[in-house]
């Protein structure tokens, strides 16, 4: 069976590992829930994530509350 919840609330992960997330996602089949609350992510890994939900049909609920996601991340992500 594959991962279909992922959580990694709280964890300090920065933009490098975000940006690594947002990769992997591209290719994802089978995680449905991903929570990044709280990991410091910023904008680029806002765009980054935006730009794989373009494609990614298997995600379905996504938390990226309590980062530091600036305009650019939120546009991309509206």
């Amino acid at each position: 069976t594959a991962l279909q919840q992922l959580d990694l609330r709280f964890n300090l992960l920065g933009g490098g590992a975000g940006e690594a997330l947002a990769e992997a996602l591209k290719t994802n089949a089978a995680l449905q829930q991903l929570n990044l609350r709280g990991n410091q992510l910023g904008d680029e890994t806002g765009k980054a994530i935006a730009e794989v939900l373009k494609t990614n049909a298997a995600l379905q609920r996504l938390d990226l509350r309590f980062n530091q996601l600036g305009d650019g991340a939120g546009k991309a992500l509206a």
